[in-house]
């Protein structure tokens, strides 16, 4: 019996990590990235279908050029295989040299694209020479731009969604990852700091996208490794916070694990982060069918946490951890858990006082209201839980945020008893009606 030859799998993992999820999409990405570099290029989806086949060939010129701007790496590291061995001139370079030589530069293009929208001319110009010769010019006005870049990068995740802000966001991990190799010690610790935060944010861009949980997971790994490396503990505990919540309600165990981690590990998290940790161990407790009373400690040990922490900072991604996190999003998070404990109710009336009060970004207003809608639908108020589901779609199907829209299918399906209803049959067809 034949068996089927599998494909060129380092292409289609590199696509899906800079989230480009179909071949269209690749497609789309190699025409803007050529249109970077002056040309006028495009593809059909035939040809990447080729190059994801077993044999994806060796392509051409241009098409060689536009690829290593896209994925900031060599073709082999795509799975291309040259059509012959190049030849090296060992009498003008030594040993390597030419080979280092073109990996920056693959690098740099892939990084420029992705970062160019957010550094000024002067920041450009300080990172390509980073690249090239990280000992000269790799310093903590480089760090700077850096974490400035990162910063505008979250600013545009929250106003136009994570698909918006992902090839920022790689562009900058790419940065750190690359020039740290070389730089001087000081330097090298402060961008794996920030490295970091990219990494943690660039996990969170991919879980809010929709994409493949292994996806997430590598970049929260990077992010524990350069968190580690540079003797971060909050850090170390607040990336096991995120694993937590990306962590599916079927493995309320594992959620439990990670957030308790993250609160009682070897490390001590400021107090908004550790309240907020507090209250995703409390979510998971009441997953994992924990009594209410119990539930309900931990919830009071968050307020706690809460009300020893400094006055509340705006949100940033380098700043400091969950200095944004208030009394309304504890709440609304309380909810969740009332959610999750069986208490539906309990969970309206929480969710409709705090949003109506609350000074929630658009996202955060999006995800709790979904799940107000699917408190409703558990209270036995459909038509009021597909109302407020249409409200919660309008908030969140153009920038596309994917934890809200998962929140809003699971309503759907538990409104599946009053599938004839006008309101709920309208909310269904609208979120059938969103692009994949």
């Amino acid at each position: 019996m034949s068996q089927t030859q599998p494909g060129n799998a380092k292409f289609v993992a590199a696509r899906l990590q800079r989230g480009w999820h179909s071949q269209t999409d690749v497609a789309e990405a190699y025409q803007q990235h050529a249109a970077l570099l002056g040309e006028r290029a495009t593809i059909t989806v035939r040809q990447v279908r080729r190059w994801e086949s077993p044999t994806p060939g060796w392509p051409n010129t241009l098409a060689r050029r536009v690829l290593r701007n896209m994925f900031g790496m060599p073709l082999e590291e795509l799975g291309f295989v040259p059509l012959q061995p190049v030849r090296r001139d060992t009498t003008a370079a030594a040993p390597g040299r030419e080979d280092d030589s073109m990996r920056r530069r693959t690098v740099l293009g892939g990084i420029l694209a992705g970062a160019t929208p957010l550094l000024d001319p002067h920041a450009l110009e300080h990172l390509a020479a980073a690249v090239t010769s990280a000992r000269r010019y790799a310093d903590h006005h480089l760090v700077a731009h850096l974490r400035t870049a990162l910063d505008e990068a979250a600013r545009t995740d929250g106003r136009t969604g994570p698909r918006q802000a992902l090839p920022a966001a790689l562009g900058i991990l790419g940065a750190i990852d690359e020039i740290a190799r070389d730089a001087a010690p000081a330097v090298r610790r402060e961008l794996l700091v920030v490295g970091a935060r990219a990494a943690e944010f660039t996990a969170w861009l991919h879980r809010d996208a929709g994409d493949p949980p292994h996806i997430a997971t590598f970049f929260h790994d990077r992010a524990i490794e350069w968190a580690t490396l540079t003797g971060d503990g909050p850090m170390h505990a607040y990336v096991l916070l995120r694993k937590a919540q990306a962590t599916d309600r079927d493995d309320a165990a594992r959620m439990r694990d990670l957030a308790q981690a993250a609160v009682h590990g070897p490390w001590t998290l400021p107090p908004r982060a550790q309240a907020e940790a507090l209250q995703q161990e409390a979510r998971a407790m009441a997953l994992t069918g924990t009594a209410p009373d119990v539930v309900a400690r931990t919830l009071d040990h968050a307020h706690e946490a809460l009300a020893a922490a400094p006055p509340a900072e705006p949100a940033t991604c380098t700043g400091p951890l969950c200095a944004g996190y208030t009394t309304d999003r504890l709440m609304a998070q309380s909810a969740i858990c009332h959610r999750e404990a069986g208490q539906p109710e309990s969970a309206v009336v929480l969710l409709r006082q705090h949003l109506s009060r609350g000074d929630f970004a658009p996202r955060d207003r999006a995800f709790f209201t979904a799940h107000l809608a699917g408190a409703l639908a558990a209270a036995g108020e459909p038509d009021e839980a597909a109302t407020t589901g249409l409200a919660a779609l309008g908030l969140a199907a153009a920038p596309h945020f994917g934890q809200a829209l998962g929140e809003l299918r699971r309503t759907v399906a538990a409104l599946r008893p009053y599938a004839r209803r006008a309101t709920v049959r309208e909310l269904r067809q609208a979120l059938t009606a969103l692009p994949a």
